[in-house]
């Protein structure tokens, strides 16, 4: 009798692993839990956010949708110039308006700030990176099996979540290290808040530079 695979557990466990380096990575998305740690209220639902922008990349890719996308030249340049310019959007703010510290009055300013907000800028900061869908459309399929019983589609969902449990370990780590490191240096904290933001900006222009060599 012919064993049953899910899905071969060999591909998931290497899977995982290129995950967890590619997590490991510092991006835009570490310069945003960093940010978000600098503020007493706003880890969980920037990481909400930016976990969101990963799985709606998953599911574009499970659907073909991303694919579509990539095929068209257009279409990317216009994600990434959208992206890039909400990079540097951001990054302007860090840079005109850094963390103060978590002191009483930033921590009152702080809690004025919807969870909602946070987690919108979470989610296009990673939803409208074009980088994190071509990484899907070109890794998620290459650790897919025909010899699964589970359709490819949903194989591709599963390495998905693999991939937004690696994220959300990692920026948990960064953002409340962030938080535990700076809260009792105020001007530490403004330097990696402006730090945070020329990442940003860097990001954009790198994501714009590679995008106009092609």
């Amino acid at each position: 009798m012919s064993e049953c695979i899910v899905m071969p557990v060999e591909l998931l466990a290497a899977f995982w692993a290129v995950s967890m380096l590619f997590v490991l990575t510092p991006g835009a998305d570490w310069a945003y839990s960093i940010s978000a740690g600098l503020c007493q209220h706003g880890i969980i639902p920037a990481i909400t956010g930016l976990l969101l922008g990963h799985l709606a990349a998953t599911l574009l890719v499970a659907a073909g949708v991303a694919a579509l996308v990539a095929s068209v030249p257009m279409a990317m340049t216009v994600l990434t110039v959208i992206g890039a310019a909400y990079l540097v959007w951001l990054g302007y703010g860090m840079l005109t308006a850094p963390a103060s510290s978590l002191s009483p009055k930033a921590s009152a300013e702080q809690r004025q700030k919807s969870r909602l907000n946070w987690i919108m800028r979470g989610f296009c900061i990673s939803g409208l990176n074009p980088k994190v869908f071509l990484l899907f459309l070109a890794l998620l399929p290459q650790f897919t099996s025909s010899r699964g019983t589970w359709p490819i589609s949903l194989q591709i969902l599963t390495l998905g979540w693999v991939h937004i449990c690696n994220c959300g370990a990692i920026y948990l780590l960064v953002g409340f290290g962030a938080r535990a490191v700076i809260s009792s240096r105020p001007q530490a904290a403004i330097l990696v808040s402006r730090f945070s933001g020329v990442t940003m900006i860097v990001i954009a222009a790198l994501l714009v530079a590679e995008q106009c060599r092609h």
